[in-house]
């Protein structure tokens, strides 16, 4: 009861630094070439995020620290194993896992030292720590928390198969969209070649010069009749 207390006194403290807040936040990007991971030196946890990740995305890499995850060395173990990753250019994301345990065997993912140094890193975090009924203090200052390693392993890659398919929709939509469009152009294109003016372009040019050579005759006859008007009265 008590280390709950002192855990939930914590929580306080960090949550009113906002070290929680969700601006704080940073986006994992979307398809990372390298993942650092710390996890046990022995266990699951770096079996499930590898194989899980790799079935997703195969060219995925992976530069793993293997760390105390459990007592008085986990601590400095995992802390110096984040800040060391954060430190590589390379890694684009840093997972730390480890599998279910008791609630004092999760409890360096609690500490204070621990907690401040993973608000610290530039490199997006994703904790997956425990079950989905652990919630360490690491889950709060994460980038994204991961119910389970097996989780995170889904949340760090995309799926390649989806992936695949979604271009693969995404090409015959436009595929089918282009279509449509050079078909109601080829509509619109045989309707205007069909109109008369087009069949004949002549058409329009052969009307005006009826008017023009009308109006030029008539023009002709008028001057014709005022000449002759004038010649009668100069002969007068």
């Amino acid at each position: 009861g008590e280390l709950l207390a002192q855990i939930e006194r914590l929580k306080g403290v960090l949550a009113g630094e906002g070290l929680f807040a969700p601006e704080r936040k940073k986006r994992l990007p979307f398809l990372p070439a390298v993942v650092g991971l710390v996890c046990a030196q022995q266990g699951d946890a770096e079996h499930d995020v590898v194989r899980n990740a790799r079935a997703r995305w195969p060219a995925v890499q992976f530069e793993i620290r293997r760390v105390t995850v459990q007592g008085p060395r986990a601590v400095p173990e995992v802390g110096a194993a984040i800040g060391e990753l954060d430190a590589d250019p390379r890694v684009e994301v840093i997972v730390v896992a480890r599998g279910g345990g008791s609630f004092e065997d999760l409890l360096p993912f609690s500490n204070e030292a621990l907690v401040r140094k993973a608000a610290t890193l530039r490199t997006p975090l994703v904790s997956a720590i425990g079950h989905e009924e652990d919630r360490p203090l690491i889950d709060l200052v994460a980038d994204l928390r991961a119910s389970t390693p097996t989780d995170a392993a889904k949340r760090i890659v995309p799926d390649v198969t989806e992936e695949r398919r979604g271009i693969t929709q995404a090409r015959t939509r436009l595929r089918q969209s282009l279509g449509t469009t050079l078909e109601r152009e080829r509509i619109l294109l045989e309707a205007l070649r069909s109109r008369p003016v087009m069949v004949r372009p002549a058409t329009m040019l052969e009307a005006r010069q009826l008017a023009v050579d009308s109006a030029s005759d008539a023009a002709r006859r008028a001057f014709g009749d005022l000449l002759a008007a004038h010649a009668s009265h100069l002969t007068e």
